[in-house]
């Protein structure tokens, strides 16, 4: 669901408004040099001598109302100065609006076992061999996209496990990773416990009732330094579930080794994948064929729902830009006229 949030205006650091007032208090308490005071009285007290006293007078009188006109723009300056480089320090912004989005869904980790013996061809797709790997790439390619609005994560493991993609509503990405996965590619053994371990951590941050970690495999575990029932367990105490599927058959199958065609006996350890499957309330699965992620899609669609966390993104748009060219114009007018309006423009509009 998309909400629209309309713009808010503010202030980033709305404090510095605390400044305005310095100017008023330095001129109010500041004080005045002692001379001062004597040298104005002095000169009141001095006689002035002119043989055109009049004329004079007239002028002074002219030219103290030009100064008193000059000197209210130039305070006026000053102000529009101080106010503008205030409201720029306080930064002053547009909150833009934002998308929130709700969504209902599970949160699935997908962990796929990329050993060496996924190579194995005991699979057959319309009259010819295939390797369990592309098998399992095709079920788990279709089972990704059924999942409209479900959060899916993925991870690998041989040898060792890796998380191939975080947890994200972006399907079609998790579909394009699964299929550029090839066999080997995390090392030739099956680290089952390492796997679930792996799932478990990236999992357990997520809400409760819908943490799901899906776990395919073709063999026993070999590799890692986690038990799988272990790893069972603390899925268990994290509220998660697991659902084994075994890929593959077991005794000798066709595999190609060194270029030939060759048999080899391979295992699936079913009590293990049924032991760690039931650990967590989940179920284990032999996977021939996509039917059997079909019976895990009713078991997942019969489990809660749960909400999305929303995001909130308010994406601020700076304004210091205007407080700071009206302060910029106003310093550029106090230097071009430090003492106030010029004399010339001030008397074509006092004389018309």
């Amino acid at each position: 669901m998309a909400k629209v949030v309309p713009r808010v205006f503010s202030f980033h650091w709305p404090w510095f408004a605390l400044l305005l007032p310095v100017p008023l208090l330095i001129w109010k308490f500041w004080r005045r040099p002692h001379g001062a005071t004597d040298a104005y009285t002095h000169a009141d007290q001095s006689t002035l001598l002119h043989p055109a006293l009049g004329r004079l007078a007239s002028t002074f009188i002219t030219s103290r109302s030009l100064t008193h006109a000059g000197s209210r723009m130039q305070i006026f300056m000053l102000v529009l100065l101080w106010v503008a480089l205030v409201v720029c320090l306080m930064r002053p912004q547009w909150l833009e609006p934002y998308t929130e989005v709700h969504t209902e869904g599970y949160d699935l980790m997908l962990a796929i076992d990329t050993s060496r013996s996924m190579e194995a061809l005991d699979f057959t797709v319309e009259g010819r061999q295939v390797t369990r790997m592309a098998v399992v790439k095709g079920v788990i390619g279709r089972f990704i996209k059924a999942r409209d609005g479900d959060r899916i994560g993925l991870v690998v493991f041989g040898s060792q496990a890796f998380v191939l993609s975080p947890m994200t509503l972006d399907n079609q990405a998790v579909y394009s990773l699964v299929d550029n996965i090839v066999s080997r590619m995390a090392g030739d053994g099956t680290a089952i416990g390492d796997a679930i371990g792996l799932g478990v951590k990236k999992l357990r941050d997520r809400p409760e009732g819908s943490r799901i970690l899906i776990l395919v495999t073709d063999g026993e575990n070999t590799e890692g330094s986690l038990p799988p029932k272990l790893a069972a367990q603390l899925a268990a105490h994290e509220g998660i579930r697991i659902y084994t599927i075994g890929v593959g058959s077991k005794g000798l199958v066709p595999f190609v080794e060194d270029g030939r065609m060759t048999q080899v006996k391979m295992e699936i350890d079913e009590d293990l994948l049924t032991e760690v499957a039931g650990i967590t309330g989940g179920e284990y699965f032999r996977a021939t064929d996509s039917d059997a992620l079909e019976q895990i899609y009713q078991r997942i669609d019969a489990l809660e729902k749960t909400q999305a966390e929303s995001r909130t993104v308010m994406i601020p748009r700076p304004l210091y830009r205007w407080p700071l060219g009206v302060s910029l114009l106003a310093l550029l007018l106090l230097g071009l006229f430090p003492d106030g309006i010029p004399r010339a423009w001030w008397a074509r509009r006092v004389h018309g």
